[in-house]
């Protein structure tokens, strides 16, 4: 297996608990784009078991906490890419935690709406 979380090197790791760990990532769209996986190889958040989904929530709730100390960001997106279809590009689960930035987006208003343009801005129809 050719999977690139499963073969982190430590000196990546922010954080990590019995069942995930945290790494910064490799292709930030904001600073502190952080990335929440659970040690075991699954592709959909769909797959984990309670326990292994408790724990990497609370990976994710410190993770904002760092965050917040760290870069004092205004907001976050959390998302999660579910299949090729969802736009997942490692299949491996992961959780973003995006900090957002007062004015990093001219108008940040449904923000995963914007995945497809047309059904953005559904609020001027």
């Amino acid at each position: 297996m050719n999977c690139p979380f499963c073969t982190l090197p430590k000196e990546r790791i922010v954080l990590s608990n019995s069942f995930g760990l945290v790494i910064r990532d490799g292709y930030p769209i904001s600073p502190g784009h952080t990335l929440v996986i659970p040690h075991r190889h699954i592709g959909s958040f769909f797959e984990l078991e309670p326990d292994e989904r408790d724990s990497l929530f609370l990976l994710l709730e410190e993770s904002k906490r760092g965050l917040d100390k760290e870069f004092q960001p205004d907001g976050y997106n959390i998302g999660i890419n579910d299949g090729p279809s969802a736009g997942q590009t490692v299949p491996h689960l992961h959780i973003h935690l995006i900090p957002r930035y007062k004015y990093d987006q001219e108008d940040p208003r449904d923000g995963v709406r914007w995945i497809i343009p047309e059904k953005a801005k559904y609020w001027t129809s």
